[in-house]
């Protein structure tokens, strides 16, 4: 099922006032004194704009990414690496892939690949609001940690249940045994896509993976109060992470720390993909030129990258 080492909990940093303001676009670790349990608050506006802008996708598409790119800031953010963390899907329905991928200081990028026809049938009998099965089939969600210096980790799971926090949370029921409470909204709000993401974890004991024992009522009451938020409450932009968890934790002594601020940034550079083409044989890459050019666009940011064959084969 996994290979991925022990959930580690990034150190403790110092605590911020809850009442100090954090803006957007941030993910704000936070910890309930009363019952040791921990959590995190996502707030992402521009940033999983310009994500989503730099595609044409269907909006079924569009959701599944804005969804997958919260999915990947909630889950990476509760880990200790130094590196990327990507949550990727792969499956045999019409959206065969979402993939979103963290690197440690916040960069974030998400992408999607679909069949437009199949999609395009399927909307015509289901409108946009699918289900998740018949979006993207039967197959596997993956978790990845790639350090920088050390192992590569890896977790996969089956794709099941109606989302992808469905997905997320059966991963951590077979793997983790850590109880875990997601709540997750998207949409748009003013013509501008936006994101809102909580998570509850019992925290594991330094050294193992047993958590804390924690009293029932005080599990029950915490997942409560998450899901008591509304959706607008998760998506309003005047409403930021540390004023919302006060809103909803404030009777558990809600303490908050030192916030991550997320950025919409690709690793995809011209010296990149030149060495890829660079690689290929002189036949390959006239067949693939157009015009006498050979165009290759980014995936993630959907950047056009244009070479000259002739150009490339002299390197």
């Amino acid at each position: 099922m996994s290979d991925i080492s022990d959930i580690t909990y990034p150190a403790i940093l110092p605590a911020n006032d809850l009442s100090d303001e954090v803006g957007d676009n941030v993910v704000q670790t936070f910890q309930l004194e009363s019952n040791a349990l921990r959590g995190r608050c996502v707030r992402m506006g521009d940033v999983l704009d310009e994500v989503l802008n730099a595609h044409d996708y269907p909006p079924v598409v569009a959701q599944l990414v804005a969804e997958t790119m919260t999915l990947t800031v909630l889950l990476a953010s509760m880990l200790k690496y130094d590196g990327i963390f990507t949550l990727q899907t792969k499956g045999d329905g019409p959206i065969s892939m979402l993939v979103a991928d963290m690197k440690s200081n916040g960069d974030l990028r998400g992408c999607a690949a679909f069949d437009v026809e199949r999609l395009e049938a399927l909307v015509s009998v289901e409108g946009d609001d699918i289900a998740l099965s018949k979006a993207l089939g039967t197959g596997y969600m993956a978790f990845t940690v790639d350090q920088e210096q050390g192992e590569r980790y890896q977790g996969i799971v089956d794709l099941a249940g109606e989302s992808l926090i469905d997905c997320a949370q059966h991963y951590f029921n077979q793997s983790e045994q850590i109880n875990t409470g997601v709540k997750m909204v998207v949409g748009k709000r003013d013509g501008v896509w936006r994101a809102g993401g909580l998570m509850i974890q019992e925290l594991p004991d330094e050294g193992g993976k047993d958590a804390h024992d924690i009293d029932d009522d005080a599990w029950t009451r915490a997942i409560a109060f998450l899901e008591s938020a509304s959706d607008d409450e998760m998506l309003d932009a005047d409403l930021d992470a540390n004023a919302l968890l006060h809103r909803l934790y404030h009777e558990e002594g809600v303490r908050v720390f030192e916030p991550l601020n997320l950025q919409h940034k690709c690793r995809c550079d011209e010296e990149r993909v030149r060495n890829v083409l660079s690689s290929m044989s002189e036949e390959d890459m006239h067949d693939i030129a157009v015009d006498g050019m050979i165009e290759m666009r980014c995936e993630f940011c959907s950047h056009v990258y244009r070479f000259n064959p002739d150009d490339l084969q002299s390197l």
